[in-house]
């Protein structure tokens, strides 16, 4: 899937000569001075990408390695409103040239302090994205994808309860894992061609709800045994792996729903493909 992913991004933003492309190193930071939220907005259209919790007294900081001649970095706070902007911009030059592995050189990394509640609204274009969650104060959370392979995950509890997650990928291979520390009201996960997995382990409070949905490829479910699950399924030339479940017309509950202390409900819909369910112990 990771060849198909570069190949797709060589296509949709172009060749380039390799031997012209020009890297440059950027770096942004700013101190914590009694700020108690953040909106964050990130923009990053090709490359590698990490993004994980900093120090508790650092607001933020960006390590940028980019493509001068396609690109330009962003660090924009504005205290008063509580806002910053990073990543990176087009200089309106054709995109990053990916005629070879060595061009998909540009990097980004960002690190969030622990200690603000953030809003944060996450742009990916060709990107390899490796984004941890887990340990922050997500507040709420959209992450929108375009041929990328990316992880996001929340491997230990938000610190904050977060009304709304949605993450909408495209031509992607998408992995969440430990949603159920995403201590969020609903999630929302829209996904157009490429391959899913949503992991639902963690520590899910006593009801939650997702909101699924599949243009075409493949998508898997890993559950927790002690989670009831309920799925509410539409679906037009797919399958669903529901062996063991109870199922009632289109509404499917897994073994021991009606006795779990904890419980998800799912509404899938899918085109076409595959949903397979995964067990974890």
């Amino acid at each position: 899937m990771r060849a198909a992913v570069l190949a797709l991004a060589a296509v949709l933003l172009g060749p380039g000569d390799a031997a012209a492309q020009q890297m440059r190193e950027f770096s942004s930071a700013r101190q914590r001075h009694g700020e108690a939220r953040l909106a964050t907005r990130l923009d990053f259209g090709a490359g590698t990408l990490r993004l994980a919790p900093g120090p508790a007294g650092r607001l933020y900081g960006l390590q940028l390695t980019y493509d001068v001649e396609r690109f330009r970095p962003i660090s924009r706070f504005d205290p008063v409103a509580g806002t910053v902007h990073l990543g990176l911009e087009s200089t309106g030059r054709s995109g990053l040239r990916v005629s070879s592995r060595e061009q998909l050189a540009q990097t980004a990394e960002v690190l969030l302090s622990p200690a603000v509640s953030l809003a944060l609204d996450v742009a990916l274009g060709a990107v390899e994205a490796d984004i941890e969650l887990g340990g922050l104060r997500v507040a709420s959370l959209r992450i929108a994808t375009g041929a990328s392979r990316s992880t996001i995950r929340f491997s230990t509890p938000n610190l904050s309860r977060c009304t709304s997650a949605v993450i909408e990928a495209g031509a992607a291979e998408v992995a969440l894992a430990g949603l159920g520390n995403s201590r969020c009201d609903r999630i929302t996960f829209s996904g157009g061609v490429g391959t899913a997995l949503l992991d639902l382990s963690g520590a899910w409070p006593t009801d939650a709800a997702l909101d699924v949905s599949m243009t075409m490829g493949e998508l898997t479910l890993r559950l927790p045994r002690d989670v009831g699950v309920r799925v509410e399924m539409a679906k037009f030339l797919s399958s669903f792996g529901a062996a063991g479940w109870t199922r009632d017309g289109d509404t499917y509950l897994s073994p021991g729903y009606a006795t779990a202390d904890r419980k998800v409900d799912i509404s899938l819909s899918t085109t076409i493909g595959n949903v397979n369910v995964e067990w974890l112990r």
